[in-house]
């Protein structure tokens, strides 16, 4: 895959077969100014939008995209939708969707962050893959074990690979954000350490995990890069407030 060279970005190191492409990217080489320096791609967060239009035409022609990135309205919700037309209509309606699905070559997926884990996966005949955007609210509501029933395949027979997110380090939480997580997973304590009176740190990656692997995903790799520690490389919503958003894609190769 020559093309994620043409960007700075990260090609997912993980056991996927040939024919599924992925690509994660970072905050630079764009054409965006201010707090949103350089390659943000997202358009909610108040960018001059001819900016957006160019650093998504330079992540088209870097990566050689069979087509446009399905662009989703992310509203941490449980919601995972297919690539199709209708999943198209829906987001061009503003309706809410936090993962989506591909079985057919050339539909991209994509998903936004800026501290949130972006998770893709794909099984292991290159037949389905998905990205799913999973934030402390999204992993708590499901959002990341809808993703894998959307898949239609078998927990055993998929891959999952974590982008960079908010590292336990840089990720203070109150009460609300604990007790929303152990509501559906009890045994997610040993993903909050004390950080005062009603103030938890708080390792969202190890969370995702603990959701891949309840739902039966046992094959789980990437992971380790903190957003809020990297401003040179990653955006960060809880290190700087009005901030991009990268992307994080997966694809079915044509032909």
């Amino acid at each position: 895959m020559s093309g994620p060279h043409r960007l700075a970005g990260i090609v997912p190191d993980w056991p996927a077969p040939a024919r599924v492409r992925a690509f994660s990217s970072t905050r630079t080489g764009g054409a965006s100014r201010g707090p949103w320096r350089s390659f943000n791609l997202a358009g909610h967060v108040a960018d001059d939008p001819e900016a957006v239009c160019r650093n998504r035409a330079r992540l088209r022609r870097g990566l050689d995209l069979p087509e446009e990135p399905r662009w989703l309205p992310q509203r941490h919700t449980d919601q995972v939708v297919e690539a199709d037309a209708e999943a198209a209509a829906a987001a061009a309606a503003g309706e809410p969707a936090d993962g989506m699905v591909a079985r057919a070559p050339g539909l991209v997926c994509a998903v936004l962050t800026a501290d949130c884990v972006p998770v893709l996966l794909c099984d292991r005949a290159g037949a389905v893959v998905a990205a799913v955007h999973a934030g402390w609210r999204g992993t708590a509501a499901g959002v990341v074990e809808a993703g894998v029933r959307a898949t239609g395949a078998s927990p055993a027979a998929l891959l999952a690979w974590l982008g960079p997110a908010i590292g336990s380090e840089r990720y203070e939480v109150g009460a609300v954000v604990r007790d929303a997580a152990l509501a559906g997973d009890p045994g997610a304590r040993d993903a909050f350490r004390p950080a005062g009176p009603g103030r938890w740190r708080a390792d969202l990656e190890r969370l995702v995990r603990r959701r891949l692997a309840r739902a039966g995903v046992g094959s789980v790799h990437g992971g380790g890069l903190c957003t809020a520690s990297d401003p040179r490389r990653f955006f960060s919503h809880r290190r700087d407030g009005t901030t991009g958003r990268m992307a994080t894609l997966v694809w079915i190769a044509r032909g």
